[in-house]
């Protein structure tokens, strides 16, 4: 069984405008933009960060905004719902902010004894905020009362026709069984107390998903060091499961393979963070490019990269 793994890193999905996608994130939700860049493999796209004041890990969700993704079909073998962690008391608050600036929610639910408001973001993705006790301190904005403001990730939701080989897989990764409420099995990573729950939701009727705008492209998972990931790709490769070599994202280093049901699963680094290449105090202000695309700087932005003018 691992041992290195803490929670989760940061949660990967895909927009189709990068104008909209950024609004919602930073005037509706409160976050900061901890990171303007294009994908890896594709420069064509952004790669926008948003999260707490230094984009922690357990704090940070991302998007590639594609204009010409199509549409998602919600089903089994998805990160079917993202949720994010405030303090207890927040969701009437956040209830009513979402009525009054036309944000769609859903009403409240109470799932394992913790209160939460599901709503969904510009590209009818799911997503959930969730109360639990909260040390994080967030991103301060004017839009969001900081005693209110999120503090990072609470959980994400995986929607599968077989809960049972994802599960095996969890709990071979440090995750440990915390609960049963209906076809909902929830597991808990002990080694941190936040960004820590993964919730399996059984469904062997629906159809397999297929993604697109408002899809969870990938999830990541949380390791101190490029020392823990070695070993981490080294035991899970010897388990069986096909892991790719490691990628230098710039502000992490990564890994990748696929769950039972396909779900990309991404191991990541905490090192060395998003203030490598810029100041702390103007993260996410300017277009930051990987090395091996600088060169066509001038060309993404006349052709490819929407503009983003800040709310």
């Amino acid at each position: 069984m691992l041992k290195q793994i803490k929670g989760l890193h940061h949660v990967t999905s895909i927009a189709s405008g990068a104008q909209e996608n950024n609004a919602f994130f930073t005037k509706s939700l409160g976050l900061r933009r901890v990171k303007k860049t294009v994908n890896f493999d594709n420069p064509k796209l952004y790669h926008l960060y948003y999260g707490n004041e230094a984009g922690s890990p357990g704090t940070v969700i991302t998007y590639f905004p594609n204009p010409n993704a199509k549409a998602r079909q919600e089903g089994t073998g998805e990160v079917s719902v993202t949720r994010f962690s405030v303090p207890k008391g927040s969701i009437l608050w956040w209830e009513q902010y979402f009525t009054e600036s036309g944000i769609t929610h859903l009403p409240r639910e109470t799932t394992f004894g913790q209160a939460q408001l599901p709503f969904l973001g510009p590209d009818g993705e799911n997503l959930a905020l969730v109360e639990a006790n909260e040390a994080r301190a967030p991103w301060r904005t004017p839009s969001v009362p900081e005693g209110h403001a999120i503090r990072g990730f609470h959980s994400v939701e995986l929607r599968l026709k077989d809960t049972g080989p994802t599960k095996d897989l969890l709990r071979f990764m440090g995750y440990e069984t915390a609960g049963q409420e209906g076809n909902r099995t929830r597991l808990v990573c002990p080694a941190v107390s936040t960004a820590n729950v993964i919730d399996l939701m059984e469904d062997p009727e629906a159809p397999a998903a297929q993604q697109g705008a408002g899809s969870v492209h990938h999830i990541a998972f949380s390791v101190e060091t490029r020392e823990d990931q070695m070993e981490v790709q080294k035991t899970l490769t010897e388990a069986g499961w096909a892991v790719t070599s490691v990628k230098d994202r710039d502000y992490f280093w990564a890994i990748y393979f696929r769950s039972p049901e396909g779900i990309l699963f991404e191991v990541a680094t905490n090192e060395p963070g998003f203030a490598r290449d810029e100041d702390a105090a103007h993260l996410g202000e300017e277009l930051r490019l990987p090395k091996q695309h600088e060169h066509l700087r001038e060309e993404l932005l006349e052709n490819y990269l929407e503009p983003i003018t800040e709310p």
